[in-house]
């Protein structure tokens, strides 16, 4: 039995045309598994060089380092920060300079005026504190009638003698407490006035004793215990009579014994204390009786 029949022209093309296509599924089967994998892909030449040209990486040929066409200047216009030497660290950063001082002006000082009057001295330079009225007598030059004494900024009725001496009568309301006094000779107006000189006013001399007893007398005439401060000797004394040369006994009571400064006239109360002791309160001493012999 036959499938085909070669003398048939129909049977004969379609004969043909089963073997063309078994040989172009031969050929695309052989180029997948055979010809794909092995033959690499030639580059298109037209293509590459087509494109535009690109600078090639890197340092210049060796044949163009001596070139300098073909180096371009770098122009850099920052400022580099100054570092501390002393904190340098890989922490480093900027500190800012400190910022400049200004300069201080200082005025030129006004020199004092030379006072118009010249005071150099005073007589007396030092007194007793609660002494009475006395003459200060006032030394210099260029003084004038118009210029009177003042003494702490209160003006004394002064009285003038020449250009040389002024005169005044300082009350004792002037010189109660201690302490240093200035003087000076100055013009009602101001316009005239003198250097300042300095009237030393010093604490009065004080009696050493303690008032620690009394003895009474059948006529009242009582004798005061005094206690000496610095031997600690005990002394009986009487109205009138004088301790160390200086303080005279005034008066005596159960309360207190008054001296006066012989020198001085200054009074000086002694109040009475116990043993000695002034921190104690007051106590009337107890009277004893020393009667007279007949």
């Amino acid at each position: 039995m036959r499938l085909t029949d070669p003398n048939n022209p129909n049977e004969r093309k379609k004969l043909i045309a089963a073997g063309v296509l078994g040989v172009v599924a031969i050929l695309v089967l052989g180029y997948i598994f055979f010809g794909g994998s092995s033959t690499k892909p030639t580059p298109n030449r037209n293509v590459r060089a087509s494109a535009s040209p690109t600078p090639p990486k890197g340092p210049p040929p060796p044949d163009t380092l001596d070139d300098p066409s073909t180096y371009q200047p770098i122009n850099y216009s920052g400022t580099v920060p100054a570092m501390s030497e002393a904190s340098r660290n890989i922490f480093a950063y900027y500190e800012p300079p400190p910022p400049t001082q200004k300069p201080v002006y200082i005025p030129t000082p006004t020199p004092t005026p030379v006072p118009p009057l010249l005071l150099s001295s005073l007589g007396p330079s030092n007194v007793y504190a609660r002494t009475a009225d006395f003459s200060l007598q006032v030394t210099g030059d260029k003084f004038t009638p118009a210029v009177h004494i003042v003494i702490d900024g209160r003006d004394l009725p002064t009285r003038f003698i020449n250009s040389q001496q002024l005169f005044t009568t300082v009350p004792a309301a002037l010189i109660a407490n201690p302490g240093p006094r200035q003087v000076m000779a100055r013009s009602n107006d101001g316009k005239l006035y003198s250097n300042t000189g300095m009237l030393n006013v010093m604490p009065p001399p004080l009696p050493n004793y303690n008032y620690i007893g009394i003895i009474g007398k059948p006529r009242f005439n009582d004798m005061a215990v005094l206690q000496d401060k610095s031997n600690k000797d005990l002394l009986n004394v009487q109205r009138g009579d004088v301790l160390g040369g200086r303080f005279r006994v005034n008066s005596i009571s159960e309360r207190e014994v008054v001296l006066m400064d012989t020198t001085l006239k200054i009074r000086h109360t002694i109040p009475f204390t116990v043993d000695g002791n002034p921190s104690q309160p007051y106590r009337p001493p107890v009277r004893t009786s020393d009667d007279e012999p007949l």
